[in-house]
């Protein structure tokens, strides 16, 4: 993870890797509603975890240690499920790990400017 984030603008979402699993269950785009996003949105840490992934992302995905957050993994588990299943992540399961990253394309779709906002929030 480097030090100092980029600039976030608007980035097309990644092409899906060679090999790679089938995402866990989720939303599909046009099931996205704004209160379930904003909800999921309104934990510190999962807004963290949000703006992590979109300015500091270098590869596809990737794992809840990649964070390096000072957590129990059933604490974290919980939150990465409530991001997907909210739809702001999609999760895919590599043997004993699961990989993350924002559904960029999505939530540009059905709430333009959101991502906009997460990533210019301080905390």
């Amino acid at each position: 993870m480097s030090s100092t984030p980029r600039a976030w603008t608007e980035p097309a979402q990644r092409p899906v890797p060679a090999g790679a699993p089938e995402p866990l269950p989720e939303p599909a785009r046009d099931e996205l509603r704004l209160e379930v996003v904003m909800g999921a949105l309104s934990d510190p840490l999962r807004m963290h975890i949000v703006r992590t992934l979109l300015l500091e992302s270098e590869e596809f995905d990737h794992t809840c240690g990649w964070f390096g957050l000072d957590r129990p993994k059933s604490s974290l588990t919980h939150h990465f499920r409530t991001l997907r299943e909210a739809g702001l992540i999609r999760q895919r399961q590599y043997g004993l790990e699961r990989r993350s990253h924002v559904r960029v394309d999505d939530l540009q779709a059905r709430f333009p400017g959101l991502l906009a906002l997460v990533a210019d929030w301080q905390q």
